[in-house]
């Protein structure tokens, strides 16, 4: 009795001791990565978010989500209310009155997370098509838990690695019923950021920018995710030095970027970096669509590096 008694107490000194291990470990990957690189300045990064929002827009595609940040809601959009309002009681070419847009349902947090887990090493398109298959072929997500993974595999083939994204999901599913006993990770609201990256980052195959995506979008959290096209034009314009690896970049820009310039400024920079390759000297044999003729808004920042 008295040995199990010391094993049970080993065992949860181990415990706490591992938990306070990964907790500082988490700790020195949040520490700033160039301490000495002072850019990108704020005042740099609210002229290239002006300059990309004046040059594209905002990108379409995000501005669901950016309707739930409150502190986005800009004189801008309050005048874009006040218009879809005041032109309620219009009627469209077929004589039928136009109401006005209902709010879109929230997806889910576990929607999010796995959207973004098939959005990998894929293009838009595909990666929410698999989406919407795997949905149609299992309607909840304790079906896809007990389904095999083959039938997995099949609803997303189309997004491009099917058997790698299919045992993602599958160890999500699997790891978060088991430690919380049902399928939702609704519970990761009330977390903080820090908190919400160890919660994640539990999960087999899940990277820092798959939860800095989730952070952003889904949770409403001041975060900036870091994918190629990010990562490129941060390196050709010199917000990061040229060692910079993807990880130490998202470091790097979540420590020098203003909070309430971060959604903003990361949709418009993945949207650039999609349409234009001249800021980055990158000239892809895919023919860029809505690319600019003139130039680039970026380019003036390119040109300092050299």
């Amino acid at each position: 009795m008295q040995t199990g008694h010391k094993r049970k107490q080993q065992h949860e000194l181990k415990s706490r001791t591992n938990k306070k291990s990964a907790e500082t470990i988490s700790n020195i990957k949040e520490e700033e990565p160039f301490p000495t690189h002072a850019r990108p300045t704020p005042e740099e990064c609210r002229a290239i978010r002006d300059s990309l929002l004046a040059f594209h827009g905002f990108p379409q595609e995000f501005a669901k989500y950016r309707k739930r940040i409150p502190y986005l809601i800009t004189l801008q959009d309050k005048e874009e209310s006040t218009h879809l309002i005041n032109n309620c009681d219009e009627k469209n070419d077929n004589g039928v009155k136009v109401e006005e847009e209902e709010e879109e349902e929230e997806e889910s947090v576990l929607d999010g997370l796995v959207k973004t887990v098939l959005s990998q090493n894929t293009t838009e398109v595909n990666s929410q098509r698999a989406f919407l298959n795997l949905k149609s072929a299992f309607p909840t997500w304790e079906n896809v838990l007990a389904a095999e993974s083959q039938f997995i595999e099949n609803a997303i083939r189309c997004g491009g690695l099917a058997p790698t994204k299919a045992a993602c999901i599958r160890n999500i599913l699997s790891s978060l019923m088991e430690k919380k006993g049902r399928l939702c990770l609704e519970y990761l609201r009330d977390l903080s950021v820090a908190e919400i990256k160890a919660e994640l980052s539990h999960f087999k195959g899940i990277g820092p920018k798959t939860v800095a995506c989730v952070l952003m979008f889904n949770l409403q959290k001041d975060d900036f995710p870091v994918d190629t096209h990010v990562f490129e034009i941060a390196k050709a314009i010199g917000w990061v030095p040229p060692v910079a690896d993807r990880n130490k970049t998202y470091l790097h820009l979540n420590h020098r970027i203003p909070k309430e310039l971060k959604f903003d400024l990361n949709c418009l920079l993945y949207t650039h970096g999609k349409l234009c390759r001249k800021c980055t000297k990158k000239s892809g044999s895919q023919q860029r669509k809505e690319t600019h003729d003139d130039s680039c808004p970026l380019l003036n920042y390119c040109v300092k590096l050299s």
